[in-house]
């Protein structure tokens, strides 16, 4: 192999000196980053970015190792950009100015790192957040399983009082879209597994939605994205929190026809399967139907599919992907979830245990 195509290759992975301070590292983070994610805190170089911030603010973090790095419906980029916008959202937050920290192993591709980079990039763009630092090291391959990033966010809050501590006697519960389509897409990644219909992950950004319910003045208790645990986690740590029991009617609960065929084949809830683009809802009663038509108003769908291919697919009762009002909040059985079933019986839901897709997210 002559010299020069042995550098062309080198330059198409990423290599020990892409994180070692130097030249080419300077020239990953100007040319791809800086590009991708262009705004002027960011472009300033500075060793910590200078923010404007009023009023009450959120701020949280979370790091992201999915395996597999790509999947239907998304990949490892788009999931860490509204996994922490979602986190700010839930807590009415506007999304304004994340950090991000890439640890990337030795060998990686360039090009799956430019696409991961403008998938982040284009999720931004659905709240108008900014990534205004961030950090990038290199680890020796086999350190590192591809790439691992890591982001926080910081935004305003728009409302407050919105806390697992504040579900009420009396509240719906709303789920703002059909369940458990991320863990089913991560399996049938893994498992390559092909399905007759495009099975996707519901990995979105949940901040436009939010916003239309904050502007509707919908009087909301409690919000959680419903990620790791599934419904099941959400609504056992809600129980809890506000010692108030919560009865699901599982007749209500919207799940994909394909997420229940994976379910029976490998014997798992829909309710304890991950979600990554779906969040539960506690408000008053008299308010949820127009929560319900607000949400389904804004899309609680794939980006990849039409509001009328939606419609139409409930219609033919193929999928359930709108939002649906699943239960009510009670207090005689405090701290306990009850899953009403479709013929007349009712059981406790409890907690997923165990480790049902390690590293979903």
């Amino acid at each position: 192999m002559s010299k020069a195509m042995g550098d062309n290759k080198m330059k198409k992975q990423i290599q020990l000196s892409h994180g070692g301070g130097g030249k080419e590292m300077n020239k990953l983070i100007k040319d791809l980053f800086f590009k991708a994610f262009d705004n002027p805190i960011l472009k300033s170089e500075e060793d910590a970015a200078h923010l404007e911030l009023k009023g009450p603010t959120a701020f949280t973090t979370d790091s992201f190792t999915v395996a597999p790095l790509f999947f239907a419906g998304g990949d490892i980029g788009k999931l860490a950009i509204a996994g922490t916008v979602n986190d700010l959202a839930m807590m009415a937050a506007r999304p304004e100015y994340l950090s991000c920290s890439f640890i990337i192993e030795e060998g990686f591709e360039l090009d799956k790192l430019k696409t991961i980079v403008n998938s982040m990039a284009s999720e931004m763009e659905k709240s108008g957040a900014k990534i205004v630092c961030g950090d990038t090291k290199v680890v020796p391959k086999g350190c590192a399983d591809g790439i691992f990033i890591n982001t926080s966010g910081v935004g305003e809050i728009l409302q407050t009082g919105i806390s697992i501590k504040n579900i009420q006697e009396g509240d719906a519960i709303i789920v703002s879209r059909d369940i458990g389509r991320h863990g089913a897409a991560i399996l049938m990644a893994r498992e390559g597994l092909t399905l007759e219909s495009d099975l996707t992950s519901d990995c979105a950004t949940l901040w436009p939605i939010v916003e239309a319910l904050l502007n509707a003045n919908i009087p909301l208790h409690a919000m959680r994205d419903a990620t790791r645990g599934g419904i099941s986690a959400v609504l056992n740590e809600w129980a809890v929190g506000s010692n108030v029991e919560i009865a699901i009617d599982d007749a209500q609960l919207p799940v994909a026809d394909e997420v229940k065929g994976l379910c029976e084949l490998y014997g798992f809830e829909p309710l304890d399967l991950a979600n990554e683009g779906t969040f539960v809802i506690a408000l008053p009663q008299e308010y949820a139907n127009k929560a319900v038509e607000i949400i389904n108003q804004q899309g609680a769908y794939s980006s990849n599919e039409s509001a009328n291919n939606m419609e139409e697919a409930s219609n033919s009762g193929i999928i359930k992907e709108q939002a649906a009002i699943i239960g009510t909040v009670g207090i005689e059985r405090a701290g306990k979830v009850i899953l009403k079933t479709p013929w007349g019986s009712s059981r406790y839901l409890d907690l997923p245990q165990g480790e049902l897709l390690p590293r979903i997210c």
